[in-house]
């Protein structure tokens, strides 16, 4: 009788360890679907059916940058060494744009191979499990994307980043790649990097250790504000492509308006004025 007591005893406390640990990641359905978002809790790769993305051709005034890319995921897609990439700069210029028209370009080439996942900011830490779930796939190459990209003074999350994308151990899968876009060039803000500069026992050390992050990026992709003959040529691109039906003189003269008024150019607000005239119009963009 007590040797029944004790097996039941086992079994119960052997099924609240099972409820408490952690849920094993779902095994993933990768064929057929080109992009990803990563769930950390519980780990989970959600298909995403539909990408909102950008023509290549419609990127405008990123040129080098633009090719750059396009070489290094290429070269990654083909099984070549290539880097990590941050894309770094001003707001509005197609940084993330570019990287999910890159992927898209590429995997036409290369018989959907490439996954493109996206993992939020607020996910970073869990990028050892999402690693693992790549490791296990090596038919298949994965661009893992972060965007908008930066840390706050407060905030360690960094150093999970640091360590994932040196591999650990085992190292970083030879079938995944990561991106990143920020508006910082070295994630961390200015003021933080400075006080870890005056309030150090050893301030080199301690900057280094802040800026550190941004050198296992061997790609650093610089966007800058846009001229207002790029902002232009965006917008003429723009209305080709949609066939929206308004004269050159008015495109110009609307869009150096719309330029105005809202203080700045970059080709998100080259698309906002696009939506604003496509509706005056009774055009949808399709």
């Amino acid at each position: 009788m007590a040797q029944e007591i004790d097996h039941s005893l086992l079994t119960r406390i052997a099924e609240a360890l099972e409820r408490l640990a952690p849920p094993k990641p779902r095994e993933p359905g990768l064929e057929g679907t080109s992009a990803f978002v990563w769930h950390a809790a519980p780990p989970e790769l959600e298909p995403v059916p539909n990408v909102n993305r950008v023509e290549l051709s419609l990127l405008r005034g990123i040129d080098l940058t633009r090719d750059i890319l396009i070489e290094n995921t290429g070269r990654f897609a083909r099984g070549l060494p290539a880097n990590n990439a941050l894309l770094w700069g001003a707001r509005g210029m197609g940084k993330s744009s570019l990287v999910k028209a890159a992927h898209h370009a590429i995997n036409e080439q290369t018989d959907g191979i490439l996954k493109l996942v996206e993992i939020h900011r607020e996910d970073i830490e869990s990028l050892p499990v999402l690693m693992n779930i790549i490791r296990k796939n090596p038919d298949y190459r994965f661009i893992v994307f972060c965007d908008d990209l930066s840390f706050d003074a407060d905030d360690t999350s960094y150093k999970s980043l640091k360590a994932a994308l040196d591999g650990g151990i085992e190292g970083r899968p030879s079938n995944m790649i990561f991106y990143a876009t920020s508006n910082r060039r070295h994630l961390l803000p200015r003021d933080m990097i400075e006080n870890e500069r005056s309030t150090a026992i050893n301030p080199s050390e301690a900057v280094q250790e802040k800026v550190s992050l941004s050198d296992r990026f061997g790609l650093w992709l610089g966007f800058h504000n846009c001229s207002q003959d790029e902002f232009l040529e965006m917008i003429a691109g723009y209305a080709a492509h949609y066939g929206l039906k308004a004269d050159a003189g008015t495109l110009r003269s609307g869009a150096i308006e719309w330029q105005a008024t809202r203080g700045s150019r970059s080709g998100r607000v080259a698309w906002q004025y696009i939506q604003d005239l496509a509706g005056r119009l009774g055009q949808k963009l399709e």
